[in-house]
């Protein structure tokens, strides 16, 4: 695995394994690029597997001024350009799933493939309260609050790795970003998203639960959807063996993808996102 350095100012870290088409994992509020390791070396066995530190986060620099929540999809173009690749396949858990889904409407011709995990389509999705209680929870996080965001049933070592994301946060980047997503990240036009969509939830994700994906699935055209279960609002960390699996799945179809919903929402999940779960 090598790690680079993507330029200029404000550099991006980024993780890279493997070769073959590009997949670019991207974390969650907060997280950063470790939270990939677990599908980092299964991936790579396929493709070019990458996973980055957003702006603010991990081993990329801090940067100066408010965030604009767009800078994110220009970074994304950024690694793209740096690693020399004109398409790739995009897997974004919840704030990453939002940046991927922004990329994909920004540069259609720029995706192969979009995994849109554990997300929404915009805080304009949640009732005010809802985004009250979003902003109060994570200004306010303590590792102990951060218990409620996995399931009981999660792999062992989830909440340590998702602890450890946690401490690693550096609290003005976090905050700007928290700020810059309630603000700007209102409500996307998912109907014009032009590219193959897989849309993952979890069964007992009580941060985004599967109402909203299963509405995000009928606004984007063709999507389906695929459900982790015994997983809260990490799906990849905390049921690594379910999410790698109808992601490499769908990942791997090809040309089989057609538009206009022509296979079942679940077709992905049946026999594949199910295994036991994990006590």
């Amino acid at each position: 695995m090598e790690t680079v350095l993507v330029g200029p100012a404000p550099r991006i870290a980024v993780d890279v394994h493997g070769i073959g088409p590009l997949v670019l994992f991207l974390h969650g509020i907060g997280g950063n690029r470790q939270h990939w390791s677990e599908q980092l070396p299964v991936f790579a066995t396929r493709f070019k597997a990458a996973a980055w530190d957003a702006r603010g986060y991990g081993a990329s620099d801090d940067y100066d001024g408010p965030l604009d929540f767009s800078a994110f999809t220009s970074d994304v173009l950024r690694v793209l350009d740096f690693l020399k690749v004109h398409k790739a396949s995009l897997v974004g858990l919840s704030m990453g799933g939002r940046i991927a889904r922004n990329f994909a409407l920004r540069y259609p011709e720029r995706v192969n493939r979009l995994v849109l995990a554990n997300t929404t389509p915009g805080f304009d999705a949640l009732a005010p309260e809802q985004v009250r209680k979003f902003v109060e929870e994570r200004r306010n996080r303590t590792p102990e609050s951060m218990k409620a965001l996995i399931s009981r049933h999660a792999r062992p070592g989830a909440y340590e790795d998702l602890l450890a994301g946690f401490r690693a946060l550096r609290q003005a980047s976090y905050l700007k970003t928290l700020e810059a997503s309630v603000a700007q990240d209102r409500a996307a036009p998912l109907e014009r998203i032009r590219v193959p969509t897989l849309v993952i939830t979890s069964d007992e994700d009580r941060v985004y639960p599967p109402s909203i994906a299963r509405d995000m699935v009928k606004r984007i055209s063709g999507a389906r959807l695929a459900v982790i279960s015994g997983a809260g609002h990490l799906s990849n960390l905390e049921q690594p063996g379910q999410f790698n699996q109808v992601v490499l799945r769908f990942l791997s179809e090809g040309q089989s993808w057609q538009p206009n919903g022509s296979r079942s929402s679940r077709a992905l999940a049946a026999g594949s996102a199910s295994p036991r779960r994990s006590r």
